[in-house]
């Protein structure tokens, strides 16, 4: 891992337009080789001076956590103006600012012209490269607490009709869309017009003369690196490269109330009563008349009923139950997936599923969840007595708790530490040294012999002891 949290911050006087596209872009350039899966950009700007005091403990390879992003957004939101402005991208990576940011000499084809525009004029600004995804998850929630005011999803007919107050706050959020290079547009046409939105709502802003503070970060990485061959013009392939596969994947459950709030995903789904298998998974997901009747979901259980009809001929009901609770050890939410329930016949049968855990922020993955002890057997009956029933979830995924829209959140894995191939390997290296000691110990223990025969003299006489 590549990455870096240089901070860049710029008080006072303003500086040439040059200066500042070099030093960001040389910033962002030496972090953009490679991002891990917990880090996301932040930039913040602001209409006043002073804001923030230039940072003398950063330093290559650090990640911005929540407790240090606290200090840097404290100051803004106590001395600095109560109207802010926070723009939430789908996806983004430092590697967007190097792919699309003209680094490479080519700054006129800057994708990210605006913002290095208003970056450039604001009397205060702040550039955080790889801020801890957790922290960015939950900015919402500490500026609304902060700010005293709800968050206003808005957008630029919705802020044309607003009036904004300079002593009243006032938390506006602009979703800004990212779209893979796969889909209908191209990460850099998808940029470009949120580079667009943005430049508009900050000219609207300073027509009518508000003063405010601004951020710009995203839900979760894009990992554009994978595409940037293609984004540089050709920059080679690399020798015997294989191109990937395309699969077809198919969508997640989601249950949705107000919003998506359970998310439920298999690449194969199978149950076995008493000798006979139905693959579940065709009649589970990319289905539109999927029967989520009996779901449930508040911020403490979650509960995700799916019905089939005629399934070993009659109606069978499976029931995900999931509990969030707050563990003051660990200082935050873990969720469980308490059981696993099928309802057929007027009879219900329970599995167990404890060992199916996560803090709530996360979704959780598993290769096998399974009723079968050879896949690793998560599900365990809480009867004594044999179950007709098995089942088989393979690639499983599951979140019930801080869903934001129809994507999971970093995954949890069920896969530990100790698998199989590290117990071998370290095995067979306490044998080898083992052999290495020993063999050590024996050619110490050689001794040389300290009396030899010497022709000149009498000859050495051994007296033989009978």
């Amino acid at each position: 891992m590549a990455a870096t949290v240089a901070v860049c911050v710029r008080e006072g006087t303003r500086r040439a337009p040059a200066f500042w596209q070099m030093r960001l872009l040389s910033l962002l350039l030496v972090v953009a080789a490679t991002a891990t899966e917990q880090q996301v950009p932040l930039v913040l700007w602001s209409s006043d001076r002073d804001l923030w005091a230039p940072a003398t403990d950063t330093h290559e390879g650090h990640i911005t956590s929540d407790l240090q992003l606290s200090t840097y957004l404290d100051p803004a939101l106590e001395l600095g103006p109560r109207n802010v402005l926070l723009f939430l991208q789908d996806k983004l990576s430092i590697e967007d600012f190097t792919a699309y940011g003209g680094v490479f000499g080519n700054k006129q084809d800057s994708t990210f012209s605006n913002l290095e525009n208003a970056l450039d004029l604001a009397p205060s600004s702040l550039v955080l490269p790889a801020v801890d995804w957790y922290a960015v998850s939950t900015l919402t929630t500490y500026l609304q607490e902060k700010l005293g005011a709800s968050p206003l999803h808005v957008d630029l007919a919705t802020l044309r009709e607003l009036k904004l107050n300079a002593s009243l706050p006032a938390l506006l959020l602009i979703r800004l869309p990212y779209t893979a290079s796969s889909g209908l547009m191209a990460p850099r046409e998808v940029l470009t017009g949120n580079d667009e939105i943005i430049g508009q709502v900050l000219s609207m802003l300073k027509s009518e003369d508000v003063p405010y503070t601004a951020a710009l970060t995203a839900v979760r990485p894009s990992r554009v690196a994978r595409d940037v061959a293609m984004v540089a013009g050709g920059l080679g392939r690399q020798l015997l490269q294989k191109q990937p596969v395309s699969t077809v994947v198919h969508p997640p459950v989601s249950y949705n109330d107000t919003a998506p709030r359970i998310l439920f995903w298999a690449q194969n789904f199978s149950v076995k009563y008493g000798e006979r298998w139905e693959d579940l998974t065709p009649m589970t997901f990319g289905v539109q008349q999927l029967n989520l009747t009996g779901s449930f979901w508040n911020d403490s259980v979650a509960r995700l009923s799916l019905t089939y009809e005629q399934l070993f001929g009659t109606t069978v009901t499976f029931k995900f139950i999931l509990a969030n609770r707050f563990y003051p050890v660990s200082a935050r939410h873990w969720f469980t997936m308490e059981r696993l329930e099928i309802h057929s016949n007027g009879s219900v049968v329970y599995f167990n599923a404890s060992q199916i855990t996560g803090p709530s922020i996360y979704s959780f993955h598993c290769q096998y969840v399974s009723t079968f002890n050879n896949k690793g057997s998560l599900l365990v009956p809480s009867s004594s007595q044999p179950s007709l029933w098995h089942i088989i979830l393979q690639d499983f995924q599951i979140q019930a708790f801080n869903v934001t829209g129809e994507q999971f959140s970093y995954a949890s894995d069920c896969a530990g530490f100790f698998s199989p191939g590290i117990w071998m390997g370290l095995l067979t290296s306490l044998f080898m040294l083992f052999i290495f000691t020993y063999g050590l110990h024996m050619i110490l223990s050689l001794k040389t012999m300290d009396r030899f025969d010497d022709h000149k003299g009498p000859t050495i006489t051994l007296t033989q002891i009978v």
